[in-house]
């Protein structure tokens, strides 16, 4: 015991003896003044002198606006009523909609059919947290990539190119962009899901596509979507259904009625979706239901 308190001391003094003689080299250096300039060789001006070239507000024209020591700003220029917008203010648009990706990504496109029809594979399966919900969520974004490729692809070619050589205006790039999410979300929303909120916005609707607001489509497709895949997800489950009555049957007449009928069905469930490819015929049945 003495001796652990021997080391102990010891340490403790080590430390005192670093602690001053670190104190003593800061007392020792000189204190040294910084500056933003110096009359250094290189260097802007002279010491004290400020940096900014123009303060703000000595500006008397469009000439004098570009002087402005800003380096960081906006611009919208505008040529007789045509604007274009400048790299920082594209920049940040680039990232609203980065930002935005995740809505329009569940939203605007066939993730969501497809992540609902996965899960109520799962769960009709009974294996609760196999596959993982990371291998779901992964695998309906490939399939989304699939299903979404023509329409990217004529995004793409009508109005990124135009656009990037100077052949449409900004206005005019998201207009074309848009139609081809129109046109995929219309090929696969029912018209009565459209007549409701139609209705729901007191408008008249003559049955065609250019007539639709996109605030009335987006919400008609999204109600399609679910209805379709709980409609999907109801016929999965009538196979694995089946089998559980059979296996609680069986046990009810062995007089086991204690023991879950799950637990003795799952196996079967699992041996039977194999054996049937279920994931290719579930996956296969599914894209076949989108409008390529």
């Amino acid at each position: 015991m003495k001796r652990l308190k021997s080391v102990l001391t010891a340490i403790t003094l080590r430390k005192v003896i670093c602690l001053l003689v670190t104190v003593g080299i800061l007392c020792i250096i000189p204190a040294a003044s910084v500056n933003a300039s110096s009359t250094g060789e290189g260097l802007t001006g002279q010491t004290g002198d400020s940096t900014v070239i123009n303060p703000s507000g000595t500006a008397e024209n469009q000439d004098d606006l570009q002087n402005l020591n800003i380096v960081n700003r906006i611009e919208i220029e505008y040529n007789n009523g045509n604007g274009q917008l400048n790299g920082a203010l594209r920049i940040l648009l680039i990232l609203t909609m980065i930002a935005l990706a995740p809505i329009l990504l569940i939203c605007m496109t066939c993730f969501t059919r497809i992540i609902i029809v996965l899960h109520f594979t799962r769960a009709a399966l009974n294996t609760q947290t196999a596959p993982p919900n990371q291998v779901l969520m992964g695998l309906a974004l490939f399939l989304t990539f699939f299903v979404m490729s023509p329409t990217i692809a004529s995004i793409y070619t009508n109005a990124y190119l135009p656009l990037d050589e100077g052949r449409l205006t900004q206005e005019e790039a998201i207009e074309a962009a848009i139609q081809p999410m129109r046109q995929f979300m219309y090929n696969s929303t029912q018209k009565k899901d459209v007549e409701l909120f139609m209705s729901i916005a007191r408008q008249d609707w003559d049955g065609n596509l250019e007539n639709i607001p996109l605030p009335v489509l987006i919400p008609s497709y999204m109600l399609s979507e679910l209805r379709e895949a709980f409609f999907f997800g109801f016929l999965i489950y009538i196979p694995f259904i089946v089998i559980d009555m059979v296996v609680a049957s069986a046990l009810m007449s062995m007089g086991m009625m204690m023991l879950p009928p799950t637990t003795i069905s799952m196996p079967f469930k699992i041996l039977l979706f194999v054996m049937a490819d279920g994931w290719g015929l579930i996956i296969g049945e599914l894209m076949k239901t989108f409008t390529r």
